[in-house]
């Protein structure tokens, strides 16, 4: 299988702590790719036509994209449906916090793209939206932490917080969601999340 990857890219990360989670990591070809908002990257767009990552290429041709159908493919050929639980309360729960986590990393993504526009670009108004969606998805997922078995919504929550480190550390987020910073330390020691922190290329 072939992965269009970069080491910065949260979504891509979430697939890999799948993969990682799976015992697939070795099955999994990566191939780097830059991306950004403001321009292309025809290479990407062979595979994926609105030019994001992660896309997948499966061993048969297949092309999948983007993480959420990604992880579910990985798990449900490979994984016995592990982290995706079947139709149970379970499934639902795993698929709430899955639209949680990623939900807050669109929003952390947006934010830093208007945050990296000139100055005079900039809209007021957009940046302090985003700040308060970021910090109403931090006190969701403070009042959801809890320990239970691992699937896609714990994957997602914990590259969403793992996310937060890597570009918003000055927000201190642990003193804002205590609960959250006591889930997040125990599950950010797995290999699977120390095996893809993300890093500056």
């Amino acid at each position: 299988m072939k992965l269009y990857w970069s080491p910065r890219s949260p979504f891509v990360r979430k697939v890999m702590v799948c993969a990682h989670e799976l015992g697939l990591s070795d099955r999994i070809e990566k191939v780097y790719a830059l991306v950004a908002m403001t321009r292309t990257n025809p290479e990407v767009m062979k595979v994926n036509p609105i030019g994001r990552i992660p896309a997948l290429v499966t061993g048969e041709g297949i092309v999948l994209y983007d993480s959420r159908v990604i992880c579910e493919y990985l798990d449900s050929v490979y994984g016995g449906s592990r982290l995706f639980p079947g139709e149970t309360p379970q499934r639902w729960d795993a698929l709430r916090r899955l639209a949680l986590g990623d939900g807050m990393l669109e929003t952390l993504v947006l934010w830093r793209s208007e945050q990296s526009r000139p100055a005079g670009e900039r809209s007021p108004a957009t940046l302090a939206a985003f700040e308060q969606k970021a910090a109403s998805a931090l006190a969701a997922l403070e009042n959801d932490a809890a320990t239970r078995e691992l699937d896609i919504g714990d994957i997602a929550i914990g590259c969403a917080l793992g996310y937060l480190d890597f570009r918003y550390a000055r927000l201190g987020w642990r003193a804002q969601a205590p609960r959250a910073a006591a889930w997040f330390e125990t599950f950010n020691a797995r290999p699977s999340m120390q095996q893809t922190l993300p890093y500056e290329e």
